[in-house]
């Protein structure tokens, strides 16, 4: 399982550890994420997917992941999410 983000994209970087003596070595930060199983207006269903927290104050913040996945750049989704948005571009054009 890779550690990216699924939605926004992010991913590890990469930085110094420096100790009291000013001595450096390579460490890894690494995003904050989380599985979780956000729900569908459009799709009537949970989608699972696996996020950083700041994506998911994003979702609520845009309000729910029908309006986050309708402003999201597509280089920045994963396979599954772009699958789920397209889903979703699917119903409300069926729906209209």
């Amino acid at each position: 399982m890779s550690r990216r983000c699924e939605l926004t994209g992010k991913g590890p970087m990469t930085g110094n550890n420096v100790s009291h003596a000013n001595n450096k070595t390579k460490r890894r930060f690494l995003p904050n994420l989380n599985d979780v199983t956000l729900q569908s207006e459009t799709l009537g269903r949970g989608v699972k997917l696996r996020i950083s927290a700041s994506a998911l104050r994003s979702v609520d913040h845009r309000g729910g992941l029908d309006a986050f996945l309708a402003k999201a750049k597509d280089d920045e989704l994963s396979a599954n999410a772009l699958k789920v948005k397209k889903e979703i571009a699917k119903a409300q054009a069926a729906n209209a």
